[in-house]
């Protein structure tokens, strides 16, 4: 993606050594300011209260999956993610504690793809928030050396495949389950 497509940004992601992402002040196509950071254990609650502020079509399109409320475990993973995932939380910029998106990579133990996967408050949608956060776990794979992202999609979620072809993915059938579509891009 050329700079030009790239959401505006008062503060672009700063990286320490290791490569780890601490953060970014971005501006949507919107114009809502949004923090986004790295998940942390201290993270947890708030983190399952975001959750409760998501549709219960965006939870089954994010996990595949019909559920009523996301357990105590499945947040504790998202906070305390396995090697080569990380997770990131998107919050007002006039609101630093409240989350209204969450936004996850995680590639494989290759480095050369990674799969990512956003959820948006209910409050929130339409605000250009899942675009933005695309568009950082994007530069921020590339950063990281990755060359395909990937993103698995419910065929019924029609708002997210289009978003994803609008930043340049393609669709592809999974073989085996007519219900789901890969959608790849290329980074490198």
């Amino acid at each position: 993606m050329e700079n030009a497509d790239r959401p505006l940004a008062s503060g672009q992601a700063h990286d320490e050594p290791s490569g780890q992402a601490t953060g970014a002040s971005l501006v949507t196509r919107h114009g809502l300011r949004i923090l986004v950071r790295p998940v942390s254990p201290a993270d947890e609650p708030a983190l399952a209260e975001f959750f409760r502020h998501v549709t219960p079509d965006d939870l089954r399109f994010r996990f595949l999956t019909a559920v009523n409320e996301v357990s105590h475990a499945r947040v504790h993973a998202m906070v305390d993610v396995a090697p080569g995932t990380e997770s990131f939380l998107a919050m007002p910029g006039d609101d630093p504690q409240k989350v209204i998106g969450v936004a996850m990579l995680a590639a494989a133990p290759d480095n050369k793809r990674a799969e990512v996967a956003i959820s948006i408050h209910a409050g929130y949608k339409g605000r250009g928030i899942g675009w933005t956060l695309l568009d950082y776990l994007a530069n921020h794979a590339r950063d990281r050396g990755i060359g395909i992202l990937e993103s698995i999609e419910s065929r019924e979620n029609h708002e997210a495949i289009t978003l994803e072809r609008e930043m340049g993915f393609t669709a592809h059938g999974v073989e085996g389950d007519p219900g789901l579509v890969i959608l790849r891009r290329t980074l490198v």
